[in-house]
């Protein structure tokens, strides 16, 4: 079994024992359970490369920055968003594109997690992907003077860390 299903299963476990399968109490599982994992490191054997405790650390960690940094992006955009709608000259500070973003993500898993994080952003909108997948193509509310630095901005960010998280 890999190791996340094993930190699923303690934290339904700690879940049950603590009274009741709550949100809050998977989630104190989960960080529990992942302690327990990191302690038992050396005991697991590290021959199977399916079952490698040092890759899933790695990439848990991973998820969680590219959680906070969907986060701290998400919050960004919407405070951008709703100020420059309710600002009295709102058609001078909003001029929307379409990007076409290149993409070095192959998979289905990976363009799909990232077209939908660029959705749910506000002031984004993921749009099309081309027949050979190697393009993204974005509406963006913003249109700036640098349209390669906003291309730039989607593929540094979200992209890149999607990339990490699955490697």
């Amino acid at each position: 079994m890999n190791m996340l299903l094993w930190n699923i299963l303690l934290a339904f476990l700690w879940s049950a024992i603590m009274g009741g399968i709550t949100l809050g109490g998977l989630v104190v599982g989960f960080v529990l359970g992942a302690l327990v994992l990191a302690f038992a490191k050396p005991l697991i054997p590290t021959t199977d490369p399916v079952v490698n405790p040092s890759r899933y650390f790695e990439s848990l960690f991973q998820f969680f920055a590219l959680l906070l940094f969907f986060l701290k992006e998400l919050v960004k955009s919407s405070w951008q968003v709703a100020v420059d709608v309710l600002h009295p000259r709102m058609n001078e500070r909003i001029s929307p594109c379409v990007l076409a973003v290149p993409l070095e993500a192959k998979s289905d898993l990976h363009i799909t997690l990232l077209a939908n994080m660029i959705s749910l952003t506000p002031g984004t909108l993921s749009l099309d992907v081309s027949e050979d997948r190697k393009v993204l193509y974005v509406h963006s509310l913003y249109r700036t003077s640098d349209i390669d630095a906003l291309k730039r901005s989607m593929k540094d960010g979200f992209e890149k860390r999607i990339m990490e998280v699955f490697r």
